[in-house]
C-alpha cells in the first residue's frame, strides 16, 4: 500500500515545503499567493507573491490561504498546491499525474480541517492521501527515535502556532497546541510601533525586527535597528529607532503563552517517561526556535536540557518525507 509513495508535504502557515525521497527538500517557499481580484486567477505563487504583499495595485491582492496552521482559503489552498505540484513535477523529472502524499496536519486540527487538507491535495491529483501530525513529523527530521518506547519533547514553533508534544513508541502520548508563532510575532511588533509611535510598518519590515533585534526574556546587549513606515498623523513616510528590550517586552505575552503550553506539556507526561525528559531533554524545531535566546530562556524556565534541531525550518518536512519509509510502521502503531 505504501510502496509508491513519493513525496511529503509541510503544508505550513508562513512556508510550503516539498520532500523528494530521491532529493531532500526540492521546494521551500511562502505560503502566498497573489491574485486578480477580476478575474479570480492566480498572479503569482510563493516567493514572487510573497515580494508583491502590501505592493501591489488595487486589483491584485496576495494572500496567504493557511492561518495558524490550517486552510482558512479552500479554494486559494488547491490554486496554490497546483501550482507547486507543477514546480515539482519539473524539478524531479517525473510524472506528478497520480502520486501518493504524505501530508503533515497540526495535531489540533479538527477532522474538518484534516478534510479539508485531504481535499485540497486530491484535486490536485494525488493518487492517495496519508496525514500525519506534525510533532511525530518534526520528531522524525530531528533524528529522534520515536518508534522506541522512550520520550522525545518536541516544542514546534511554526508560523501559525506552537505545538508542544511528548512522543513515544511512534504516538503522541501528550499534546498542547497554542495558536501562537511566528506570525504572532510579527503582529505583536506592528501593534506596538503603532502604538507606540504612531507609525504603520508592514509584515516584512516586522519579520525584519523580529529577526535581527528579536529576542526571548533572556538579558542581553541591548542592539537598535532603523525602520520605515508611514506616520499616522501626517500621511509621509517616516524613519523611527527600535531598541531590542522594546521588542523583547512587546513578545513577552506571546512567549509566556508557549511557555505555559510546554508546562502543561510536561505536567501531563507519566511519570515512567519523565526520567527520560531529564536525560534526554526537549527539542526545539520551527522558525520560531531560532528567536535570539529562545533555547537559552526556556532551559531556564523549564529546568531540562533544551536542543536545538539540526534543521529547525526544515525539521517537519524531512521528517514527512521520511515517514514515507517509516509510515506502515507508525499506522501500525497506531492501531
Amino acid at each position: 500500500m505504501f510502496s509508491n509513495v513519493e513525496i511529503g508535504i509541510d503544508l505550513g502557515t508562513a512556508n510550503i515545503l516539498v520532500y523528494s525521497k530521491n532529493k531532500g527538500v526540492i521546494i521551500n517557499e511562502p505560503s502566498v499567493v497573489a491574485i486578480d481580484t477580476e478575474n479570480n486567477k492566480v498572479v503569482a505563487v510563493g516567493t514572487d507573491a510573497k515580494r508583491m504583499i502590501g505592493k501591489t495595485p488595487e486589483k491584485i491582492v496576495a494572500i496567504r490561504p493557511l492561518r495558524k496552521g490550517v486552510i482558512a482559503d479552500f479554494n486559494v489552498t488547491a490554486d496554490m498546491l497546483r501550482h507547486i505540484m507543477k514546480k515539482v513535477s519539473q524539478k524531479t523529472g517525473y510524472s506528478l499525474r497520480k502520486p501518493n502524499v504524505v501530508v503533515c496536519t497540526p495535531s489540533g486540527s479538527t477532522s474538518v480541517e484534516r478534510r479539508a487538507i485531504q481535499d485540497a491535495i486530491r484535486q490536485c491529483g494525488a493518487k492517495q492521501v496519508y496525514l500525519i501530525e506534525e510533532p511525530v513529523a518534526a520528531a522524525v527530521g530531528s533524528d529522534l527515535p520515536v518508534d522506541e518506547p522512550v520520550a522525545n519533547v518536541i516544542v514546534d514553533i511554526g508560523g501559525g502556532n506552537t505545538e508542544v508534544a511528548i512522543i513515544s513508541f511512534g504516538g503522541v502520548v501528550t499534546c498542547n497546541s497554542v495558536r501562537i508563532g511566528g506570525d504572532q510575532f510579527d503582529d505583536d511588533i506592528i501593534q506596538y510601533v503603532r502604538k507606540r509611535y504612531n507609525v504603520l510598518i508592514g509584515e516584512h519590515t516586522a519579520e525584519q525586527v523580529k529577526f535581527e533585534i528579536g529576542f526571548a526574556l533572556v538579558e542581553h546587549e541591548t542592539r537598535t535597528m532603523e525602520i520605515r513606515g508611514r506616520d499616522l498623523v501626517t500621511g509621509l513616510p517616516k524613519t523611527i529607532s527600535l531598541r531590542s528590550t522594546e521588542v523583547q517586552e512587546t513578545l513577552k505575552e506571546s512567549l509566556l503563552h508557549i511557555l505555559e503550553a510546554i508546562r502543561a506539556t510536561l505536567e501531563d507526561c507519566p511519570p515512567e517517561l519523565s526520567g527520560d525528559i531529564v536525560d534526554r531533554g526537549v527539542i526545539l524545531t520551527g522558525g520560531g526556535a531560532l528567536l535570539n535566546g529562545m533555547q537559552e530562556w526556556l532551559s531556564q524556565e523549564i529546568f531540562v536540557p533544551v536542543h536545538l534541531a539540526p534543521n529547525p525550518l526544515e525539521s517537519v518536512a524531512i521528517g514527512t518525507g521520511r515517514s514515507l519509509s517509516i509510515i506502515e510502521k507508525l499506522h501500525k502503531i497506531a492501531k
